[in-house]
């Protein structure tokens, strides 16, 4: 593990690098995998010791092309619960991510750490510090599934944009990213650019 300089803001001496981790789907039903990945997730925020008072999920547009955020959403499951991604708050996300822009979306907190960076959009969602599962889908509308209890249907599976599952998460693309904690942030390798169809890389 070593710090990890983030690309809108530093992490050094704050993070440590849980995982560098590569994702697209594990279902040959799906599509390729879009130009916009998720590139970071934080889930520690607010918690004990935590650098920052937030949860975060960072986006990143690795093409060479401008992406439309409209009718997009950020959605989360717990790891292996049997509540559905629509159970949870839903961040409905709009506008257009420039070719090589990452998108900063501030999440839950709590009292401990700094405050982030001024974030590009602001949601509710809280997620567990260790493990989980967070969805980038092409509609607004909640998934009725949380791919473990409640499997998720291609018609569903085919709405996934980006997927990542980690730590004991019984949904992911390959297998799932290592847990992570109220100090360590997951950071998708290459600085967003590169993508190997498995969590766990």
């Amino acid at each position: 593990m070593k710090p990890y300089p983030h690309k809108r803001f530093s992490f050094a001496f704050m993070f440590l690098l849980a995982a560098v981790f590569c994702l697209s789907f594990p279902h040959p039903a799906l599509a390729a995998p879009s130009d916009v990945v998720i590139s970071q997730v934080f889930g520690g925020g607010g918690n004990s010791q935590a650098p920052y008072k937030n949860d975060f999920v960072e986006l990143f547009n690795r093409s060479t092309t401008a992406v439309t955020l409209d009718g997009w959403s950020l959605q989360y499951a717990s790891a292996t619960g049997t509540g559905n991604f629509s159970a949870n708050p839903i961040v409905t996300l709009s506008g257009s991510l420039q070719p090589g822009q990452y998108y900063l979306i501030q999440l839950a907190g709590g009292a401990n750490g700094t405050a982030l960076p001024a974030p590009d959009k602001i949601g509710a969602i809280n997620m567990a510090a260790g493990a989980g599962k967070i969805a980038l889908v092409h509609t607004t509308t909640g998934l009725t599934c949380n791919g473990g209890s409640t499997p998720c249907q291609p018609s569903q599976l085919t709405q996934l944009v980006d997927l990542v599952g980690w730590g004991n998460a019984n949904f992911y693309e390959g297998g799932p990213a290592p847990a992570t904690s109220n100090t360590l942030a997951l950071f998708r390798n290459n600085n967003g650019c590169q993508d190997s169809d498995n969590n766990t890389i």
